[in-house]
């Protein structure tokens, strides 16, 4: 029953507003999640439509907020709908273009107050929330600008944030009809970016959210059509200094900052007031928030992620230097002080300090501040993932930010996860992107195999190369509605022959949405494979959901054994007399009291997961599953560190996130071990380094983003 507060009469608006957000909110029982996906899409085209109806939506987004902590005390389903009304009351502010009311807003901020005492993660979204809430309570229009400004990456000097877009699709499940179709659908956003006309929109938008109804769009839009574009963009720039000088005040530049918007506003119609009189009937401008420019591409190579961060590190900012002249700017400043040139040795005869007899001892200072800064680096980069700061906007060295999109299954999550290791190995030597670039990593699932229906003793097997998906859905059932849902219409546009308008704008619209809202991580983790083969070659490797290990000779085995599971087999096709594998773990029990070696008689092969654990910090595990010639004896374990070796001269063929590409055959001995982060493998050489690092989480994640991130 409603409790009496929520019992206010609604307009014919709010009455339409609200059924609509009702059956956004509406269990999975009533609807499917495609079509939760569709009805939020649709609210959002409906406010770009008429953004007039953006009062009248966040008063009942604020209603149902109250509602929800009135109705469930005990939280349950409280939680679960707060997210969807939380992202779309930050979407509804982001891209208002009208003025919202000072009530409204203290409204809106009387309600996300009381929502910070639900538990994490979901207080985290809400204190996020309540922060862009309150930067545009003080400056309005500041999330529009900057969301824009970033994203189109429109130069200037105040607000110098850049982002690129990279969608990376698995050529596994991509045929060549399925990349062309999406690349058509995602790469439209390339046409339709305008630099000018993004930054009278800007303009526009700014203006009417600011000076509400003291800003005449009549006489606006056909002023800043009549001006130059260089006129344009000068004026552009003083909007971002107000924007800039009004937030680094904080509440109390809201004044001055209305008062610069209005001065802005009679300058530009001055300005043009020669020009207007014939650009009266000119069209309105579109202020929706425009398309980032999207680059696809099929990824082919691993590498291939690393060098775009570095293509980006050198290209994304006019603010800084490449990183080559900074190399070469380090190696000319050591080699020109005492190489031992003649140059050199002239300026070692004059007065100055720097080629002093003391430059040896300095040196070998500056590298160990050097290991050092870049140690505390690493280490604040596992610090920013404490929750409640809203990514992108607060505050970071890094100006510029590449968002990476993986289309695929499991598959391309492992070869996605090789490839981040790979990254922050090779920072940790040396930095060269993480100083100038914020990695943030999106999964939008795709398949070419229809998955079955989970099971509840060992999800990730049954449901096919989508585990990792299953396990963001049920952790985010947002993320299920928006992003898992996406999955099986891009799978069918390979069978479409034309293509249609519709479907482009909605992934379009969907991975945008993701990009903006998807704040929260989950941080999935990744473990050590180390295979030594009968030759004693070592390979190492990391795998992030699935591992599989079997003896070729009885790989057979398993699929008979499967198909009759009823019927009591006399005797095995293949005579095994002993073991074939020999295992060695430690059991995680309650006690935590370790378990030593134990043999597995008569198990051919071995199935380790660990997605269905990942939800869980701090607590992440395996589970092993034996498949044994006697089915009755297959058992399964938890365990974080195992060894596998193969008996009798046999060897073993590993395969790693059921991919083939990263199949290894010969195998002698497999161990694996949670993967350690490589900026932690650096010694302290201080105490209180030593002592700041035992508390610090060295296991390795890889972090997904979502829209709730992960659940306690």
């Amino acid at each position: 029953m409603v409790d009496p507060p929520t019992r206010v009469a609604f307009s014919s608006a709010e009455s339409s507003l609200y059924n609509t957000v009702q059956a956004l909110l509406k269990e999975k029982s009533g609807q499917s999640a495609w079509e939760k996906g569709l009805i939020r899409w649709s609210l959002q085209k409906k406010l770009e439509d008429n953004p007039s109806c953006s009062v009248s939506l966040i008063r009942v987004l604020v209603r149902e907020l109250d509602k929800l902590l009135q109705i469930d005390k005990a939280r349950s389903s409280c939680d679960t709908h707060t997210i969807p009304v939380l992202h779309t009351l930050y979407y509804v502010v982001m891209q208002s273009g009208v003025t919202i009311p000072t009530s409204v807003y203290q409204a809106v901020y009387e309600s996300m107050m009381k929502l910070l005492i639900l538990p994490s993660p979901y207080s985290s979204v809400v204190l996020s929330t309540l922060r862009c809430i309150e930067m545009e309570m003080t400056t309005p229009g500041s999330l529009y600008l900057r969301r824009v400004t970033a994203e189109q990456n429109l130069k200037n000097e105040r607000f110098t944030s850049q982002e690129k877009v990279f969608v990376l699709a698995d050529p596994a499940v991509f045929s060549a009809p399925l990349e062309a179709a999406v690349r058509s659908h995602v790469e439209a956003s390339s046409f339709l970016k305008d630099t000018s006309t993004t930054e009278r929109n800007v303009l526009l938008r700014v203006l009417q959210t600011g000076l509400g109804t003291s800003c005449q769009s009549s006489m606006l839009t056909p002023a800043l059509e009549a001006l130059g574009d260089h006129v344009v963009q000068t004026y552009f720039q003083e909007v971002v200094l107000a924007v800039e000088k009004s937030l680094n005040h904080g509440a109390g530049g809201r004044a001055s900052y209305l008062d610069s918007l209005q001065h802005i506003y009679r300058d530009i119609l001055t300005a043009s007031q020669e020009e207007r009189t014939n650009l009266e009937h000119a069209p309105v401008f579109n202020t929706a928030m425009p398309y980032p420019e999207i680059n696809f591409l099929l990824w082919k190579d691993e590498e291939d992620l690393r060098n775009l961060l570095e293509n980006v590190a050198r290209c994304c900012g006019s603010i800084s230097t490449t990183v080559d002249e900074e190399e070469k700017d380090k190696r000319d400043s050591v080699h020109s002080q005492d190489s031992g040139i003649e140059r050199d040795l002239k300026e070692g005869d004059s007065d100055d300090k720097s080629s002093s007899p003391t430059l040896t001892f300095t040196r070998r200072n500056a590298l160990k501040n050097m290991k050092t800064a870049l140690k505390l680096s690493l280490m604040s980069e596992k610090m920013d993932a404490f929750p409640g700061g809203w990514p992108s906007f607060k505050e970071d060295r890094r100006r510029h930010t590449a968002r990476v999109v993986v289309l695929g299954d499991d598959r391309v999550l492992g070869r996605l996860s090789r490839a981040y290791h790979s990254i922050r190995e090779r920072e940790s030597k040396h930095l060269i992107s993480t100083r100038k670039l914020d990695l943030r990593l999106y999964y939008i699932p795709v398949t070419d195999v229809a998955p079955s229906h989970p099971s509840p003793v060992s999800p990730c097997e049954d449901e096919g190369r989508l585990c990792l998906a299953s396990l963001l859905g049920r952790v985010d059932p947002w993320y299920n509605s928006n992003i898992n849902s996406v999955g099986a219409a891009i799978s069918k546009l390979q069978s479409v022959n034309r293509e249609p308008a519709e479907p482009n704008v909605f992934l379009l619209d969907t991975l945008c949405y993701y990009l903006r809202c998807g704040t929260q991580t989950v941080n999935l983790p990744l473990y050590s494979v180390k295979m030594t083969r009968s030759s004693c070659d070592v390979v190492e490797e990391l795998f992030v959901s699935h591992l599989e290990a079997d003896v070729p000779e009885f790989r057979h085995l398993k699929g008979k054994l499967s198909k009759e599971p009823t019927v009591r087999q006399k005797k095995p096709s293949v005579e095994v007399f002993h073991s074939v594998i020999s295992v060695s773990y430690t059991e995680i029990s309650l006690s935590k009291r370790e378990v030593v070696k134990r043999e597995t008689p008569m198990t051919f092969g071995v199935v380790i997961t660990s997605a269905p654990t990942a939800v869980t910090p701090g607590q992440d595990h395996l589970t092993v599953k034996f498949h044994s010639v006697n089915p009755e004896n297959n058992t399964t374990i938890q365990t974080q560190n195992l060894s596998i070796r193969a008996l009798q001269h046999r060897t073993l063929s590993v395969c790693l996130d059921q991919d083939t590409r990263s199949t290894y055959t010969g195998i002698q001995r497999v161990e694996i071990s949670p993967c350690l982060h490589p900026g932690c493998g650096i010694r302290s050489r201080s105490t209180q380094e030593q002592q700041f690092n035992k508390y610090l989480d060295k296991a390795m994640h890889l972090p997904i983003h979502t829209f709730t991130g992960v659940s306690p």
